[in-house]
């Protein structure tokens, strides 16, 4: 038989050991659920690691760019001609040019620079201007003339100039529109050169060789107005991927590289 005092030790022991376990065993949870979490960021679900561009997709992020690639709106340039009609205020019906540093001079605002901008945002840019000294205005905007778009092909083709883009054009129907590649033509290394903001054109390497060999097509890139194609004779050394556009006449005087 246990005698009353000694179960107030048995007791009394266990509470003590109790209040020294109980700080131990709450740290080791918080020790174990910080691993736990950091597993969690280091190895993520199955749906969180699937890219949006994971094949079987509906629409992958590719697909996604190409669609809105093929889906642009004009974006304005230099010589541009732009009517501005104004049904409520018709005395401030115009027609603007866009002038070769991008500006347009609007009748009773301030100059605007809308070289870049597509029509909506250009009709939008002007609402927010006249709004100045016009109450809640309405404008239609209408391009009036433009430069056609085009491309240029380069270097080793039949019939190397500048050709009209009148339609979805990747670069090896370019090619063909160009007479083909010539038997001198290096078809692994054709480099495809894009004009930027800033004085910089992006220059983008294509396998068209290993594009019709295999017969996969998806790499091969639509163009966009003003877009330059160069089919070079011999094996190019390495190029980097944005350059100044001064140095692409190197690249359409084919015989600088002869």
């Amino acid at each position: 038989m246990i005698h009353k005092h000694q179960k107030l030790f048995i007791l009394k022991c266990s509470r003590q050991i109790i209040e020294i376990l109980l700080p131990l065993l709450l740290v080791m949870a918080g020790a174990a659920s910080t691993r736990a979490q950091e597993q969690r960021e280091q190895f993520p679900s199955v749906s969180q690691q699937a890219p949006s561009d994971a094949p079987g997709t509906p629409y992958s992020r590719g697909q996604t760019e190409i669609l809105q690639h093929r889906n642009r709106r004009y974006q304005l340039h230099s010589a541009d001609v732009l009517t501005l009609e104004f049904p409520f205020t018709p005395e401030f019906n115009q027609t603007v040019t866009v002038q070769p540093d991008g500006y347009v001079t609007p009748r009773g605002i301030d100059n605007m620079h809308v070289q870049g901008l597509t029509v909506p945002e250009v009709t939008n840019t002007l609402r927010t201007a006249y709004s100045k000294i016009l109450h809640d205005p309405v404008i239609n905007v209408e391009l009036k003339d433009f430069e056609k778009p085009f491309f240029i092909v380069g270097g080793e083709v039949g019939h190397p100039g500048k050709f009209d883009l009148r339609e979805d054009t990747t670069a090896s129907e370019a090619v063909a529109i160009a007479g083909g590649f010539r038997e001198s033509a290096k078809h692994s290394q054709v480099l495809l050169f894009h004009r930027v903001p800033g004085g910089w054109a992006q220059v983008k390497k294509l396998n068209i060789k290993k594009m019709m060999k295999e017969g996969n097509l998806d790499e091969d890139a639509y163009l966009r107005p003003g877009d330059f194609l160069y089919v070079p004779k011999n094996t190019m050394s390495k190029i980097a991927k944005f350059i100044p556009t001064s140095s692409m006449g190197v690249y359409s005087n084919p015989g600088v590289l002869r």
